[in-house]
């Protein structure tokens, strides 16, 4: 799978549950405190730049689209909803 132009396929990274102060376990699709996500770069398109496949990024959770591909599920972003790239 290639993006193009100026998206990027990346997967969600899986960070599983968090605890309240309270003691409640909350899934991360409960966590509205959130906005940002962690995710790895799986394709960048032709027009960007200071981005690498294999890069951890963190995006805007709203952003973009899910796609499933041999029953992985990746999501489809444009570059402006990336907000910071982690230099490995």
């Amino acid at each position: 799978m290639k993006a193009i132009g100026r998206n990027l396929i990346i997967q969600k990274t899986k960070e599983g549950t968090t605890k309240t102060k309270g003691g409640l376990l909350l899934a991360e699709s409960h966590r509205d405190d959130i906005r940002y996500v962690e995710a790895n770069v799986k394709s960048i398109g032709e027009e960007i730049e200071g981005i690498n496949e294999g890069s951890r990024i963190f995006f805007d959770r709203h952003a973009g689209h899910k796609i499933v591909i041999d029953k992985q599920t990746y999501h489809v972003i444009k570059i402006q909803d990336v907000v910071v790239v982690l230099w490995n």
